[in-house]
């Protein structure tokens, strides 16, 4: 027998709501699908790998058994055209010309790699430039690399935003709150752009949001980039990383103050430095290989509008093995991030099935490469199986919480759309309330699978399991969250454990219950709100032009 968990207080008045009252979510399927994808046996579900291979068979085996229909033409499956490199090899990042040579080795020191599909890679006695962060944005009158050629040279690059520091959300690049300028993904993006041939970013713990063994799991092994018809030969030969204590070593060893560089960067009218006779050299052997990797994709069909979708989106993949832990445990299981979001896919097709389908279609999409850099959605928003004009709305899952149930739920991107009304009368039925997020300098908003949605136009919600827990308020919240970083975050040991607390989960899993099924029972179409960056992206879809 099933044993189902509801949240608590789940009263609702004879209203619109009335139609969308708490389904029976099956706690008992949601932990089972997350113990298997999570388990040994898959290998950590990084994409191309028998992994891969287990956890396509499954979705497609559960998201029958949910009652869901094959989603793209009769197929569960989306190809998503990748190239997996995996540098071999890797000699040290040696920096010479400022006194004794600096030699970073692989690992402990630096990570390097790229995104040209070619056999080597190499950089030789390349010129040295700090760049501040990396950024250059017309609209806020910003350029660390104006003036300053940097073609075939080295930039070394800041993470975040100039104003990440800053305690409010005031200042040119939103304060606290990170902007995609921030992102590791755009700086690499604009070094290209700029024509350098290595691109470095400084780790820095508080403003990359993660620690350096992060780093060092997610891009040690092999990577995965979109295929090109170019190769992605328009990129730097070389991007990577580099420890905070390396760079402050190599910036005093050419004559310069690290703070002092950092505190210029962060003002406006920062110019880039060059680091007068430092060259950097590097090189390594990519091992390629091109393969189709997978969305998989179900569709419960409506019953009047079966064309207009109301989507659900989660990523089924992650690390595969992966640095070691000192146990010896190199696999990267995912359990949190993302099995329990791929599971919540399957509690929710299973509950929205067995209430009956809903006058629009729901689509259940799991992606791949969300942990290359939101590949699968990327290429989704690219090529939708249906129409992003007729596509409602939807809510993404990305590493729900098993710290118990909370008081609230933290919304990554509050007010931004008019999905926020649909939330909040589904939290008021609950008795729970509506919170920003408490730490937007780590730009999680760019880290999941939403903004591939996003940027063409699609309202997304994207909601954090809540921080001011039943038990322990926020300080307990924000133990667990620390722990789970600290601890376990894109490492080996992100484990499924049978004695997690589950009724967080069925709490959040009834609330995104609860809107899909509005949202997939209205006729209404909610949009950005006025001056949102999305919202004349919509605008233009909607109207056809």
């Amino acid at each position: 027998m099933r044993s189902f968990l509801l949240a608590p207080c789940l009263t609702f008045a004879a209203s619109a709501l009335a139609q969308t009252a708490p389904a029976p979510i099956s706690i008992e399927t949601v932990k089972e699908a997350t113990r298997v994808l999570s388990s040994d046996a898959f290998e950590g579900r990084a994409p191309g790998t028998p992994g891969e291979e287990k956890t396509l068979a499954y979705l497609a085996q559960q998201f029958a058994k949910a009652g869901l229909k094959p989603g793209n033409k009769g197929s569960w499956f989306q190809d998503v055209p990748l190239v997996e490199i995996t540098s071999r090899n890797v000699s040290p990042l040696t920096f010479t010309g400022a006194g004794s040579p600096i030699a970073l080795n692989y690992g402990p020191d630096m990570v390097v790699g790229t995104y040209r599909v070619t056999p080597k890679s190499t950089v030789a006695n390349s010129d040295v430039v700090f760049v501040g962060y990396g950024i250059n944005a017309p609209e806020k009158g910003w350029n660390d690399y104006a003036g300053t050629d940097v073609r075939g040279k080295t930039v070394l690059i800041l993470i975040n935003d100039p104003d990440y520091a800053s305690q409010t959300l005031n200042g040119p690049f939103g304060g606290k709150a990170m902007t995609y300028y921030g992102r590791w993904t755009y700086k690499f993006e604009e070094a290209a752009r700029q024509g350098a041939a290595a691109a470095i970013i400084i780790h820095d713990t508080v403003p990359a949001a993660y620690g350096w063994n992060v780093v060092q799991s997610s891009w040690t092994g092999p990577q995965q980039v979109a295929d090109a018809a170019n190769n992605h030969m328009d990129q730097s030969e070389a991007i990577g990383w580099i420890q905070l204590a390396a760079a402050k070593q190599l910036i005093g060893a050419a004559g310069r103050n690290y703070d002092q560089l950092v505190a210029a960067a962060q003002t406006e009218g920062f110019r880039a430095v060059p680091l007068t006779g430092v060259k950097a050299s590097v090189s390594f052997d990519n091992q390629v290989r091109r393969h189709a990797s997978k969305n998989v994709v179900g569709i419960l069909p409506g019953t009047k509008r079966p064309d207009e979708i109301v989507l659900f989106t989660g990523h089924w993949d992650h690390l595969g093995r992966c640095e070691a832990a000192p146990d010896g445990d190199d696999i990267c299981n995912g359990a949190i991030d993302n099995a329990t979001g791929t599971a919540a896919l399957i509690g929710l097709a299973e509950a929205n099935a067995k209430a009956g389908a809903t006058e629009r279609s729901q689509v259940y999409l799991a992606v791949t490469g969300e942990e290359s850099g939101l590949l699968g959605s990327a290429y989704y928003g690219d090529h939708p199986i249906y129409p992003l004009a007729m596509t409602v709305g939807g809510i993404n899952m990305d590493a729900l919480s098993v710290a118990g149930l909370a008081r609230n739920i933290v919304v990554v991107g509050k007010g931004k759309s008019e999905l926020d009304t649909y939330l909040d009368r589904a939290l008021t039925a609950q008795g729970r309330v509506a919170e920003a997020d408490p730490m937007p300098q780590n730009g999680y908003y760019y880290r999941s699978d939403h903004f591939s949605l996003a940027k063409h136009g699609v309202p997304m919600l994207y909601l954090d399991s809540g921080d001011d827990l039943v038990t322990g308020g926020k300080a307990a919240g924000e133990a667990a969250a620390r722990d789970y970083t600290d601890k376990r975050y894109h490492g080996p040991k992100d484990e499924y454990d049978p004695n997690w607390n589950w009724a967080g989960v069925a709490q959040d899993l009834n609330l995104f219950y609860t809107i899909g099924r509005e949202l997939a029972n209205t006729t209404a179409w909610p949009n950005w709100v006025a001056g949102d960056e999305f919202r004349a992206i919509r605008d233009r879809s909607r109207s056809g032009k």
